[in-house]
């Protein structure tokens, strides 16, 4: 543990689970490059992982296996691991006196478990009954600060959106597949060219249901039954439940391109009232997170290449509906292993550690 000077407040423990994979490796980076607020930072991970030595703000500390015992005097555990190990292990870590938040899907819509964004429902962090708090799929946090920026400027009503979803949102399988896809065409100038070519030649499809490699592919997540993906419900029933708008109307289609980090997101918003291109501009120019990154006539709009490894949700394309002067379409782009995973998850933990030291 960290020494602190005599009379100093005890600054409160932090435990990361899941430390040794693709998020929590994220969000080891962000702890040395955040506020230094934690005291006591311990490192969890399955039994094959334990006693690996990783690196966490000048420090190294040796990873310890997955136990009950692992959370004692821990204020604070950050989670990412799959669904069913938070199912399992998560309630024991809150039993055991931590505040869990959760980085899987195993809470998020259980009406006891918050599902917060600090940028737009950060009050939320302090109702926790299971002593639990839910981050969102990262496909809905990839638009949800936009979007509740615009929303408590003009009161949302309904969302059209398609997602252009990174191979990392597939985890490292994911990413995996689209490199080993990408040698198998390179040098080819004739493979897309008639049907059927491209899923011969690279063979192995991986996470995905066809090759991800020079194409894009409608389908992400599991099947949900009457046509829909998991990923698309997730982010209807994710959007309504963080703004507070349990009958907002939410249209999704979710694809899966060519890119290794970073998901982008095509918005048709609906609102109450009637918003011009400048009111909207205005009201995510001024918003904390958000960068808004649009001049078309100059070529300057978000792409993901631009946007990986930053934090904040990046916006571009705004303009008004020439249909409805209540709409406006936009364009936003997210890294989804940083705001869409880790970064959220941090900036939940800090919300509880102030909210702790309050008390």
């Amino acid at each position: 543990m960290s020494a602190r000077p005599a009379g100093a407040a005890r600054r409160p423990s932090l435990a990361v689970v899941g430390a040794t994979g693709a998020v929590g490796t994220v969000m080891l980076d962000l702890l040395s490059t955040r506020d230094d607020i934690w005291g006591e930072i311990a490192l969890i991970a399955s039994a094959r992982s334990a006693g690996r030595r990783l690196r966490v703000r000048g420090q190294e500390l040796e990873v310890r296996a997955l136990t009950r015992d692992a959370f004692d005097g821990i204020d604070v555990a950050m989670f990412d691991v799959p669904d069913e190990v938070s199912a399992q292990w998560a309630p024991i870590a809150a039993a055991r006196g931590a505040v869990v938040v959760d980085n899987s899907g195993a809470f998020r819509m259980d009406p006891d478990v918050p599902l917060v964004v600090p940028e737009v429902n950060p009050g939320e962090a302090a109702r926790r009954p299971k002593g639990i708090i839910a981050n969102p799929n990262c496909t809905t946090l990839s638009l949800i600060v936009a979007m509740g920026v615009l929303h408590k400027a003009f009161g949302l009503r309904e969302m059209v959106v398609s997602s252009y979803q990174a191979a990392s949102g597939a985890g490292q399988a994911g990413i995996d597949t689209l490199y080993a896809q990408l040698d198998k065409v390179a040098g080819s100038r004739v493979l897309g060219q008639r049907a059927g070519d491209l899923r011969a030649a690279v063979g192995d499809f991986g996470p995905f249901p066809a090759p991800l490699v020079l194409n894009v592919v409608p389908w992400a997540g599991s099947l949900a039954g009457d046509g829909w993906s998991s990923e698309e419900l997730k982010i209807r029933n994710e959007s309504r439940k963080i703004l507070g708008l349990p009958r907002l109307k939410v249209h999704a289609t979710c694809v899966r391109v060519p890119v290794v980090t970073t998901h982008s997101v095509a918005v048709h918003a609906v609102f109450a009232r009637e918003v011009t291109r400048k009111a909207a501009q205005r009201a995510l120019s001024d918003a904390p997170g958000v960068v808004l990154n649009d001049e078309p006539e100059r070529g300057e709009f978000p792409t993901p290449s631009d946007v990986v490894g930053t934090d904040p949700t990046w916006v571009g394309r705004v303009r008004r509906s020439l249909d409805d002067p209540r709409a406006v379409e936009l364009f936003v782009c997210g890294d989804n292993l940083r705001k869409g995973a880790a970064l959220n998850t941090a900036q939940i933990a800090e919300l509880v550690a102030g909210q702790l030291a309050a008390h």
